[in-house]
């Protein structure tokens, strides 16, 4: 089978691209011409890290993330990287994960540290930590803020749960009933209004010589307190405390039973007598009022007297 001038020319421009994309993959992830340092780090989640992302050193690009594979049975994950530049730190440096925007797109860069210990070599394996993002914090930040909106979601359908059990079905007639009673209490109240009004208005006069009279009154008064105040107070009050010694004596006399009215007041005997005595005269009055023929006899025929027979009422009370 012999090609066309046409295949051959589909054949290389395919193969072009192909070699074009494997060569641009190898040159993303390895640097030609450059001594290159390799270093490792170990991750428990790498959030997202690719390979071919950049490493950097306090915001200076110096390198790219080479290979991300599992490290053991336990899911750890193995970092390796490259650094390019030949900035020197110590073995204690950390390697860390972090945002490289708002949107999460991740990196990783080099944190150095300084505290006399070795410097790293190439091999070496760095410290791993990943700095929380935005959207970590936000959600630390908002998981109280939920939790207690949850418990005030639960508290208020308690609550509402609450008034349902209560407003049923009576409870709402009597609501209704009670707001039907209060609209009439306000109407009646605006009907008895109106009526002052014409029964003020009505008799304004008759009020004015009220008011007038009552003001006659008061200067009367006045001129009587004039009077009392020109009397002779100290006689008269002389007078009042005598009077005040004689009834506290007939009080105690009262009080301690002498006399007929200590004993009417402080006999309990005597007192449930007469309350006895009142509880049958009203008996009787009641008796009278509905057997008047009991106790008042005219007959023409001379009609024999019926017996007595007690009040149907009575017998019921008792």
């Amino acid at each position: 089978m012999k090609l066309t001038k046409e295949l051959k020319t589909g054949i290389i421009v395919v193969g072009g691209i192909v070699l074009f994309i494997l060569g641009f993959t190898f040159l993303k992830t390895n640097t030609l011409f450059s001594s290159s340092r390799t270093y490792h780090a170990v991750y428990k989640d790498v959030n997202g890290l690719s390979s071919g992302n950049s490493v950097s050193i306090n915001g200076l690009q110096v390198g790219n993330i080479k290979n991300i594979k599992f490290l053991d049975a336990k899911g750890n994950l193995l970092i390796t990287f490259s650094v390019d530049n030949e900035f020197q730190f110590s073995k204690n440096s950390i390697a860390e994960i972090y945002d490289t925007g708002i949107i999460g797109g991740k990196s990783l860069r080099v944190v150095p540290v300084y505290d006399g210990s070795p410097m790293s070599q190439s091999g070496d394996t760095l410290k791993g930590t990943i700095q929380r993002g935005l959207t970590e914090l936000v959600t630390e930040k908002l998981e109280p803020l939920q939790k207690s909106l949850d418990a005030v979601l639960n508290n208020a359908d308690s609550v509402m749960v609450g008034v349902d059990d209560i407003l049923n079905e009576d409870s709402r007639k009597n609501i209704k009933s009670s707001l039907a009673n209060l609209d009439v209490t306000l109407r009646n109240f605006s009907q008895a209004s109106a009526k002052l009004n014409t029964l003020l208005s009505d008799n304004k006069e008759k009020l004015d010589r009220s008011l007038t009279n009552i003001d006659n009154l008061s200067g009367n008064l006045s001129k009587v307190s004039d009077s009392l105040a020109e009397a002779n107070i100290g006689q008269a009050m002389a007078n009042l405390e005598g009077s005040m010694d004689k009834l506290n004596n007939i009080m105690t006399k009262i009080e301690s039973s002498e006399g007929s009215v200590g004993k009417l007041l402080n006999d309990e005997e005597l007192y449930n007598n007469l309350e006895g005595a009142s509880k049958e005269m009203e008996l009787l009055l009641e008796d009278l009022r509905l057997n008047p023929k009991r106790y008042v006899h005219f007959s023409l025929f001379g009609k024999k007297q019926k017996a007595y027979k007690e009040p149907e009422e009575e017998t019921k009370s008792e």
